[in-house]
């Protein structure tokens, strides 16, 4: 069985690996913080009159390390604070009591020693999440472990970002696989998190690596998951046998260098397709469909839609923790606007970007799961 992404990610996919789990942008203007009330500390010293003191800005500098910066950072703000009001009650002391000299140094010294503890209990606290996060980390990887980078010719690649709301694993899904139809693709989202979720997700990757390699048509791969969550959700009572669901793109490239993309959307957020001059299309299904999972509820006929997959041009496929994400004012972040007219040299690219993006938009990490994946019909096919 030809599989895109089993073992450990190495060279490439472990760039792309470190690049999946970088921490949000959004502390890091704030991190800069204590210098700027360092800074701002020697500035009002040497500019204000005698009456006047810097400590406040020395005091606040360690205080506002303590609970976002490392113990090593934060050691280094308090020495700097001290250092700075040590230099400002010099170079005023001429004009300043002894005694209010002595009174200030001993207040930041303090405050510095105050936020050493704070350091510490504020790592103390964050040990035990951070512990769990590794863990669920690792089980995510092993899971969803990053597809190579080419894939029967095509460029590959792949993001999973977890929510900031919740250190549990999600059941965000995706995989990639050669078959002799083709390279086949899914991805997918599971109701609900836990460990149920992660179930379910190793349930309907499982029959999908099976089922790509075996089935003709999309259509009938995706009868194989309907039929695997069915069997899945017969391990279970009372109301989670009839609402576990999970909704899925698959997507299906032709071997032998034809421009066919074909799509089998079950309740899922649409794919987007870029092309080389800026284009973008929404690939919406014709026919509306339920999740896989759900066919008791209501059965149908499976269709895929087949469109143009022309040279250079590259299929996204992402779950609602994009398309999902708010800012501040509740404004969801639109993945077609925002891409639209814009050109990427690769699926990395255009994955990192988007990451990023959505960081920026919710102010951090996504308030839930993203599962990204695109992949690059090479230019000259």
């Amino acid at each position: 069985m030809r599989q895109g992404g089993d073992g450990p990610p190495t060279g490439d996919g472990e760039r792309r690996a470190r690049r999946a789990r970088r921490p949000p942008v959004a502390r890091r203007p704030a991190r800069r913080l204590p210098a700027v009330l360092i800074v701002g500390g020697l500035a009002f010293g040497i500019g204000t009159p005698p009456g006047y003191t810097a400590a406040p800005f020395f005091s606040a500098a360690p205080l506002v390390a303590a609970p976002l910066c490392t113990l090593r950072v934060t050691v280094l703000t308090a020495l700097a604070a001290l250092v700075g009001e040590i230099w400002v009650v010099a170079f005023r002391s001429a004009a300043l009591d002894h005694h209010e000299s002595v009174t200030e140094v001993a207040t930041v010294f303090v405050v510095a020693l105050l936020a050493l503890g704070i350091n510490r209990v504020v790592r103390l606290s964050n040990a035990r999440p951070a512990s769990v996060r590794d863990v669920s980390e690792a089980a995510q990887r092993a899971l969803l472990p990053l597809p190579p980078g080419r894939v029967a010719g095509l460029a590959v690649a792949a993001r999973y970002v977890g929510a900031r709301a919740d250190a549990r694993i999600g059941g965000d899904l995706y995989a990639v696989q050669d078959t002799p139809h083709g390279v086949r693709l899914i991805v997918g989202d599971v109701r609900g998190k836990g460990l149920e979720a992660v179930a379910a997700a190793v349930v309907v990757i499982g029959a999908f690596r099976e089922a790509a390699e075996q089935e003709a048509g999309l259509e009938g791969v995706a009868a194989r998951l309907e039929r695997a969550l069915q069997r899945e959700g017969g391990r279970h009572e009372g109301v989670d046998r009839y609402e576990g669901f999970t909704t899925a793109v698959l997507a299906e490239i032709p071997s032998g260098g034809q421009s066919v993309l074909r799509v089998l959307n079950r309740g899922h957020p649409a794919p987007l397709m870029l092309t080389p001059d800026g284009g973008l299309r929404e690939l919406a299904p014709a026919s509306p469909a339920l999740p896989l999972g759900l066919g008791e509820v209501a059965s149908r006929p499976d269709r895929a839609d087949e469109t143009f997959f022309p040279a250079g041009s590259l299929l996204l496929l992402l779950t609602d923790g994009v398309t999902g994400a708010r800012d501040l004012r509740g404004r969801f972040y639109d993945a077609s606007a925002r891409l639209r007219g814009r050109r990427f040299p690769g699926p990395d690219s255009l994955l990192d970007t988007l990451v990023e993006e959505v960081g920026r938009h919710t102010g951090g990490a996504p308030a839930d799961d993203m599962a990204l994946l695109a992949v690059q019909r090479p230019m000259g096919e």
